[in-house]
């Protein structure tokens, strides 16, 4: 009020008069009447703002939800499926082109049955034979190796644990092996081991605690079946010419 009533000096100097007016009259009066009065608001329009926000809040956090969610799941599971899928469709034809080869095969073998009146030459069957493709009869002899008693004893009681720790020799994958070559060595024709016969590719390994013969799984006792000349298999195979190994098995 004291500034207000102060006797203003008259100037007509247009830049004293602006001084003089940021001095005096700082406020201008049309912005001091307007924070008198407050701005009414309808209940509309605040309740529509609070929708407005509420909404954009949910849409943030379900945003945000399945960004987590991205990053929690594992990228490498639906390459998985996919390789996964591919396979068993590389399986279904696979197996569906094996049953169309044997269709073709058959119907091959019975052509050549009415052209000459056998399906197979006798080249054929005696490759097969040599193949272990078919079964064959004759004289021979067999041989039939066990594991020792102590070893079955020892190996059901430690038949929970990952192998055994028992020393106890039993017969292994190089015993058939070295045995089944002796025979063809002495002119045996054919030999089979537990009712697997043996092929040219065929494979004598040891896989896990199980010998195989090729993908089949044998247990003791191995019975080694081979067909030739018996007397001459029988002695060749004898506890004369092999007195040593006669001698290891006696021991075990």
């Amino acid at each position: 009020a004291a500034v207000r009533g102060r006797r203003r000096r008259k100037t007509n100097d247009d830049s004293l008069q602006l001084i003089d007016d940021l001095v005096n009259r700082p406020m201008d009066p049309m912005f001091s009447d307007s924070r008198l009065v407050h701005e009414q608001r309808s209940a509309f329009s605040i309740w529509f703002n609070r929708i407005i926000v509420f909404l954009i809040c949910v849409g943030v956090g379900f945003a945000g939800c399945l960004f987590v969610q991205q990053l929690q799941s594992d990228p490498r599971k639906q390459v998985r499926q996919t390789l996964a899928g591919q396979l068993e469709n590389r399986n279904a034809q696979i197996e569906q082109l094996t049953k169309d080869v044997n269709a073709v095969k058959a119907q091959v073998d019975e052509q050549s049955k009415k052209v000459s009146g056998k399906v197979k030459s006798d080249t054929l069957i005696q490759d097969e034979l040599v193949i272990g493709a078919v079964a064959v009869t004759g004289e021979g002899i067999t041989m039939t190796l066990a594991d020792p008693i102590a070893a079955s004893q020892s190996d059901q009681s430690t038949s929970t644990r990952v192998g055994t720790t028992s020393k106890i020799r039993v017969v292994t994958d190089l015993d058939l092996q070295q045995l089944v070559s002796l025979m063809f060595q002495n002119g045996a024709e054919a030999v089979s081991i537990n009712g697997n016969r043996l092929g040219a590719q065929t494979s004598i390994r040891k896989a896990g605690g199980h010998i195989l013969i090729g993908v089949n799984a044998i247990e003791s006792p191995y019975t080694i079946e081979a067909i030739g000349d018996k007397n001459t298999l029988a002695e060749a195979m004898g506890s004369k010419n092999l007195a040593s190994l006669y001698d290891s098995f006696k021991q075990a």
